[in-house]
């Protein structure tokens, strides 16, 4: 699971990074709001820690920012202030978790793997991009005006995809976040799913496309 820690002190963050990644979470770490909300939104974050008292732009604003601009990712806050009108706040603003400090660790880590459990479970039965909508009751791509099936790898592979429009995901990251740790996977696979899906597509005759760039990735875009 890929992780952004906001928090402008070095040695708290440092711990916190060190703690995460012993436990298997690839970890980011900034120290300022402003790079907190760059960093978000151009980057497909599992999940957020945010320090409310941050330089440039506070962890509340950085969560309305996002929230408006229609992020869904998990946010959990950490702050020194433990008062109830801070928490409504913040849970007002779009927060899933609040932790104030101090904490320990271990609450941290018990903390982090529910927001991301919420994340996992909770799904609309619908996701749209431009004109073409992922029906995941059904498990189908669909246009306007027709549909077709998809198989279970190219369901999750469309769902990462539209869930995270125009933010490309190297092969690398595709086989983590859609086929886990499974060691028989290698990077042709996404490639083959990749081209899959490329024909379904044209043949719904919608305007999304899966675009590649050599050494960067796959995302999802318009089609020019």
């Amino acid at each position: 699971m890929y992780l952004l820690l906001a928090d402008d002190e070095p040695a708290m963050a440092e711990a916190i990074e060190a703690f995460l990644e012993y436990h298997q979470y690839t970890v980011d770490w900034v120290d300022n709001g402003v790079d907190a909300y760059e960093q978000a939104v151009r980057t497909a974050y599992d999940g957020l820690i945010l320090d409310i008292m941050m330089p440039g732009m506070d962890g509340l604003e950085v969560l309305s920012r996002l929230r408006r601009e229609g992020k869904t990712m998990p946010v959990l806050l950490l702050t020194a202030r433990g008062e109830l009108e801070d928490r409504i706040e913040g849970f007002e603003r779009g927060a899933d978790d609040y932790l104030p400090k101090p904490f320990d660790m271990s609450e941290l880590l018990v903390r982090v793997r529910a927001m991301l459990r919420r994340r996992d479970t909770y799904h609309s039965e619908e996701r749209t991009f431009v004109d073409m909508t992922l029906d995941r009751d059904r498990c189908m791509l669909k246009s306007p005006s027709a549909s077709v099936p998809l198989s279970r790898k190219e369901f999750r592979l469309m769902e990462l995809l539209m869930d995270n429009p125009r933010i490309y995901f190297t092969a690398d990251r595709i086989l983590d976040r859609v086929w886990g740790m499974d060691a028989s996977s290698e990077q042709g696979t996404v490639w083959v799913h990749i081209s899959y899906l490329r024909k379904k597509m044209a043949a719904l005759g919608v305007k999304a496309v899966i675009r590649s760039k050599r050494g960067v990735g796959y995302a999802l875009e318009e089609e020019e």
